[in-house]
């Protein structure tokens, strides 16, 4: 078995921070290496502790989530953030996004959602609950086939209708079982959107099409 995946948890709340931190504590391969009361504590446990994922609350005291969301991901790239939060709304979901988080679940999130977004983050990954996946994927659903005055022109039709379920979290596993497409020739496909919109992963895709108004 690999190494456990190490998690720091940031939430102003002590006693859902204490409850997820010994629930979490508890599972194989999740290892809690400290907790944060506040996005100052968050920014500065990150920085000393060097975790693999943090989980973030978004409306904390002193510093909000996404601020340190944002100080935490420009200091060291390579944590993954999976904010957890009451908070719904597109714009705040968003901001997160731009601030580098590469998970977003609400609160209430079951156990296995949770580690689900905790693992697959660990791993490079972005990931959205349920009920958010749906939201993105409403968003980009109306996205208009590829044409001269589409946001992204060098993009296919095919490549506009990927870059939608990226956007909605599938894997691409899911996408080409969803497509009915090979695995390779959804890589292939994922590959060129990521080289077309000069992107390094699947989070700055969709910051990239939600900032170029794709689905409006």
């Amino acid at each position: 078995m690999g190494e456990p995946v190490r998690v720091l948890l940031a939430d102003d709340h002590p006693v859902y921070r204490d409850g997820l931190a010994a629930l979490l504590g508890s599972l194989d391969g999740v290892e809690v290496v400290g907790t944060a009361a506040d996005g100052v504590e968050a920014v500065d446990g990150a920085r000393e502790l060097q975790p693999d994922v943090v989980v973030m609350d978004v409306q904390m005291p002193r510093l909000d989530g996404i601020e340190a969301t944002r100080a935490i991901t420009a200091d060291s790239p390579h944590i993954g953030v999976v904010v957890l939060t009451m908070a719904e709304e597109d714009q705040t979901l968003f901001a997160a996004m731009r601030a580098g988080a590469r998970g977003y679940l609400l609160k209430g999130a079951n156990q296995a959602e949770i580690v689900r977004a905790i693992t697959a983050v660990a791993q490079g990954e972005a990931i959205f609950g349920p009920a958010i996946a749906r939201r993105v994927a409403e968003f980009f659903s109306a996205a208009p086939a590829a044409s001269p005055g589409s946001p992204f022109p060098q993009l296919t039709a095919r490549e506009h209708e990927i870059l939608a379920l990226v956007a909605a979290g599938r894997s691409n596993a899911q996408i080409a079982s969803e497509l009915f497409l090979s695995p390779k020739t959804v890589r292939n496909n994922v590959s060129n959107i990521f080289t077309n919109l000069h992107v390094a992963d699947r989070a700055e895709a969709i910051i990239r099409a939600r900032d170029a108004g794709l689905g409006r």
